[in-house]
């Protein structure tokens, strides 16, 4: 029995063993190559957790003779990081080593820059690592003096492989010959969101809780043996190591699996990237007019139990991207939204979803939005003006000695209650912001503004 985790034990050994990542360590990719040269220079690797970069930091130490020190930010404070200076500033250790700071966004601002004079004069390699997104958590001059490699979520079909790997070395070290459910690497690797880390523990607890039966039993299992795959010689390069009594298989089942696995392929966190992201998706996909891509965004949103953001940006989409082409769009999904609060999960699910089909389905204009910011945008330049006379406020004393409202002319009082008169101020009187969109609802609109307008202007 060996007490090593298992996920350290099948570490890569080369950048061919890694899992994923293969736009950055793929043959020819631009990280591959520097590593190769080991020049390494500064920086960051940004991505979820369990995708490799703690490992390739420490692949990066071992292969480029760098001695590896690690800090992580949620714990480490200022003094660790200058007992690491000092110990660069060492007789023979200039530019040997590699500082892996793991979690970088949560040092202070203070903590970061102790850290530049170091990093460019060379005395230190710095490899920082963050699950924020870097240009909103980590200092900008560290940005500046560093390279950043996006990391990302490992797909389940390259995650496979290194799941039967993990159940096979996890089977020899445990002394156990396993037999597997079908379907059981399948769920693994999609219900681990990508994450190699919990993929491979998944595969190691699910060892570790295996049932073990003898082979009579095995024979009355409701799922026959030829629909179960057994890990030995046959199936792997090196086989699982033999059981002290042969007359033992460990039956690892799908259910043993879905329940250790858990909702861990749900990746949300509420005040960070993949929360603005799942929200940009959706209203992109209802934009786009694909309501199976803006309800499957939702049901991310419902599983989190984030229903009240989801909500708000129902109403946004009503009033941005469906608009005047359908007005009651917007009251209706305020029905829709307040029936969803009184309602609570799980049932708020059903109006949301209807809402969300109804916008993705309804024209779409954006004319509003694009004639309030025209507007807005000469505002904030300064483009304003004086607002004539005969608009302004005539009800107090002295507002008629003053010019205030005289010549104002009272739409209601001519026919089609309309009659031309200048609104705007003088430099902007000939401006125009909002244009009808070609939808059916604003150019029914443009027919009946040009009807009442006739040639009169």
């Amino acid at each position: 029995m060996n007490n090593t985790p298992l996920a350290d034990l099948i570490r890569p050994k080369s950048l061919d063993d890694f899992v994923g990542q293969t736009h950055l360590l793929g043959t020819g990719k631009p990280l591959r190559r520097i590593i190769e040269q080991k020049k390494i220079p500064n920086m960051i690797f940004y991505g979820p957790s369990g995708v490799g970069k703690t490992t390739l930091a420490r692949y990066i130490s071992d292969n480029c003779n760098m001695t590896l020190r690690k800090l992580n930010g949620t714990s480490a404070g200022t003094a660790n990081i200058k007992e690491i200076i000092n110990e660069a500033g060492t007789f023979g250790s200039f530019g040997s080593i590699l500082l892996y700071l793991d979690e970088i966004q949560y040092l202070n601002k203070k903590q970061q820059q102790s850290l530049l004079e170091f990093i460019e004069n060379g005395q230190i390699t710095l490899i920082a690592s963050t699950t924020e997104n870097p240009y909103f958590y980590v200092y900008g001059a560290i940005i500046s003096r560093c390279t950043i490699f996006e990391f990302k979520p490992v797909s389940p079909e390259k995650l496979k492989p290194a799941i039967k790997r993990a159940f096979r070395i996890a089977g020899e070290y445990n002394s156990r010959t396993l037999q597997i459910e079908d379907g059981v690497i399948d769920y693994i690797a999609s219900g681990c969101g990508g994450d190699v880390r919990k993929s491979i523990n998944c595969a190691e607890l699910c060892v570790l809780s295996a049932e073990a039966i003898t082979k009579e039993e095995t024979d009355t299992l409701e799922v026959p043996v030829s629909h179960m795959k057994s890990f030995s010689q046959s199936d792997e390069s090196e086989s699982i190591k033999d059981t002290d009594d042969k007359n033992f298989t460990y039956l690892i089942t799908f259910e043993s699996a879905k329940l250790l696995t858990q909702r861990s392929n749900m990746r949300y966190d509420r005040d960070g990237d993949e929360h603005y992201d799942i929200l940009s998706a959706f209203q992109k996909s209802i934009r786009g007019s694909d309501e199976n891509a803006a309800l499957h965004y939702a049901a991310r949103l419902f599983a989190s139990g984030d229903m009240l953001s989801l909500c708000r940006r129902l109403m946004v989409i009503a009033c941005e991207d469906i608009g005047l082409a359908y007005p009651s769009a917007i009251s209706i999904v305020r029905a829709c939204v307040e029936s969803a609060k009184e309602l609570g999960l799980p049932e708020a699910r059903i109006p949301l979803a209807e809402a969300i089909i109804l916008l993705c389905t309804a024209p779409k204009s954006n004319s509003g939005v694009c004639a309030i910011d025209a507007a807005a945008a000469d505002v904030e330049n300064g483009f304003t003006g004086d607002i004539p006379a005969d608009l302004r406020d005539s009800h107090y004393g002295g507002a008629a000695k003053l010019g205030r409202g005289s010549g104002y002319k009272y739409p209601h009082d001519y026919p089609n209650h309309y009659t031309p008169q200048q609104y705007l101020p003088d430099p902007l009187k000939d401006r125009v912001y909002y244009s009808f969109g070609e939808n059916k609802t604003e150019q029914a609109a443009k027919q009946y503004r040009d009807k009442i307008k006739g040639n009169r202007e």
